[in-house]
């Protein structure tokens, strides 16, 4: 009878208990379950500055999406770039940095950094793959833009403190390693209770009572039971279902425990710091631009060109053109001025983009190439485009247009190497040496280099500046005349090619000399040097200057092909008399 009444209590106390823990892991997963999100604040007070910077690693921080808010007064902008693009940018400027979340998830830390009061409004620059405008208020997705890091950049002008008011919300970690342990716990404590209740001791004899099995009266040492094939089965089958359940009930133990230890160990891992995000960057060679960026750079410079080639307006090209593109268009506008038959300089057109080349160097300057064909473009022309600083915007350094029928060479579009000039590494000639043929073989027409360069059909450049030159001594009978092909070592610029060789991009500045043979006799000189020079006619000599837009490409080393030249033009940039 106390035997019954004890196994009573303990079935009862079993199920109780095993309720207890079910519901203890169904509140795991329901009105426990953590908030599928945290948001973090930065704090108030600190010190005010014209940037703020938010690390790259808060956006993957908790995987996921990462949304922020900010409010302010007036304009602000905020801006996602690279990371190094986004500290180049800030330079010596005072800034905020968002560098971390606090360990309870609710404030964000804020790193302050002295320098300069003030930059440059960073609206509009060729660094950043995104921008979001807003005026007082902005909520905002950060997601990337393509792979790799990314960092952002809140600033309202330049001058003015950026917003202050922050807060960012993150996924949080709903994960509950315990609940379907105690679940299962639960529901294996209330079937043994149950059972307890349910199964009861076989009597011996076929008989109930006070006598135990084995024949013991109650309160005396139960005789062994016996070991014939039935009680042996039931003892062992009950033995069993223990340690089944057992076992299992440790095994979720040990998984949920187990899970729980690698979580803590996974959150406790240090993250990187910017400066070795940086580094990796750099070292793994990032392309300078992704394919976005550079359409929104390349139609940004197409419709300065076409503003500045319909007002025949150099001032209107300044933002977006320089180096070489200026200087031609610039004295082509003057020379239409006056000469109305006077060529126009081709158009660059931005609508048709065959293909992009861009760098993984991401030092500056920074070198782009884009091949483009549009309307009032007779063959593609190879656009060369350069970044001089963090804070400048890509300029048109050359408009080139391709040689007929060359076939552009293959160059790996997703970020190629720019050797230096005098890298002949690889190469049967560096840039330096390629450049430096050419140009000694449009001087003279015994040149060495005659044989390294590819000519007829597949380069008429040579051939008709040979000729040009040769036309120029025949018609001036009474002068005497010199020529020259010079490079300008500081507009050389080498990309590697897929097939280990390279192109070799750069200006020649080409100069015709010319004097009077006697005394007496006069040169002269057609309309559109003219412009130039302030007049037809000269009995003291005369300097024509014209700038050649060249494009070489290199074999690798250890070729037997020539070097070929694959785009060239020029412009008449210059005319004076002596």
């Amino acid at each position: 009878m106390i035997g019954n009444i004890l196994r009573f209590k303990t079935a009862v106390a079993l199920v109780l208990l095993g309720l207890l823990t079910l519901l203890a892991g169904i509140g795991q997963k329901t009105f426990w379950a953590p908030a599928e999100t945290v948001t973090a604040t930065a704090p108030s007070g600190g010190s005010a500055a014209p940037l703020t910077v938010f690390d790259e690693k808060l956006r993957t921080l908790h995987g996921g999406t990462v949304k922020i808010h900010i409010k302010g007064e007036g304009s602000f902008m905020l801006a996602s770039g690279r990371p190094d693009d986004v500290d180049a940018w800030v330079g010596k400027t005072a800034h905020n940095t968002v560098s971390g979340v606090s360990e309870d998830g609710k404030s964000l830390q804020l790193d302050h950094a002295d320098g300069e009061d003030s930059a440059p409004s960073p609206a509009g620059s060729d660094l950043w793959v995104t921008t979001e405008n807003a005026n007082g208020e902005l909520d905002y997705t950060w997601t990337a833009p393509a792979d790799g890091d990314w960092s952002l950049l809140l600033a309202a002008d330049g001058k003015k403190a950026a917003p202050a008011s922050i807060s960012m919300t993150f996924p949080n970690d709903t994960s509950t390693p315990w609940a379907i342990p105690l679940m299962v716990l639960g529901a294996l404590l209330m079937l043994a209770g149950a059972a307890l209740l349910v199964l009861k001791p076989k009597p011996r004899n076929g008989k109930g009572g006070g006598t135990a099995a084995g024949g013991a009266k109650e309160g005396l040492p139960a005789s062994p039971a016996p070991e014939g094939p039935e009680a042996k089965t039931g003892h062992t089958s009950q033995r069993a279902r223990a340690g089944s359940a057992g076992a299992a009930v440790a095994l979720l133990t040990a998984a949920a425990v187990g899970g729980t230890g690698v979580a803590a160990q996974a959150s406790q891992s240090p993250a990187p710091s910017p400066a070795a995000t940086t580094a990796a960057a750099q070292e793994s060679g990032t392309p300078v631009l992704v394919d976005a960026q550079f359409r929104r750079i390349l139609e940004q410079v197409a419709s300065a060109v076409n503003a500045g080639d319909a007002a025949k307006d150099a001032a209107k090209l300044a933002p977006r053109v320089g180096s070489t593109e200026l200087d031609v268009r610039k004295q082509n506008y003057k020379i239409r001025s006056s000469v109305g038959s006077y060529e126009p300089r081709m158009p660059v057109r931005a609508t048709k983009l065959l293909t992009t080349v861009v760098s993984n160097n991401r030092e500056w300057p920074r070198r782009v190439m884009a091949v483009t064909q549009g309307d009032g473009n007779v063959v593609p022309q190879l656009l060369t485009l350069v970044q001089a600083s963090a804070r400048e915007n890509y300029k048109l350094v050359g408009a080139t247009p391709l040689q007929p029928g060359t076939t552009f060479p293959g160059i790996n579009r997703g970020g190629t190497e720019t050797p230096a000039a005098s890298d002949k590494s690889g190469l049967l000639y560096s840039g330096e040496e390629a450049l430096s043929g050419l140009a000694d073989r449009l001087t003279k027409a015994d040149s060495t280099f005659k044989d390294k360069l590819a000519e007829g059909k597949s380069s008429p450049y040579i051939a008709d500046t040979l000729a040009y030159q040769k036309d120029v001594v025949a018609s001036g009978k009474n002068g005497k005349f010199s020529f020259s092909h010079k490079v300008d070592p500081a507009s050389t610029v080498v990309f590697r090619t897929a097939d280990g060789g390279a192109l070799v991009l750069g200006r020649l500045n080409f100069a015709l000399d010319g004097t009077p043979k006697n005394s007496g006799d006069k040169l002269t000189i057609g309309n559109d040097a003219a412009a130039l020079a302030g007049g037809k006619e000269t009995s003291t000599g005369m300097v024509l200057s014209f700038a050649e837009s060249v494009a070489v490409y290199v074999p690798p080393a250890g070729s037997k092909d020539p070097m070929k030249l694959v785009a060239a033009t020029r412009g008449l940039v210059g005319a004076k008399f002596k």
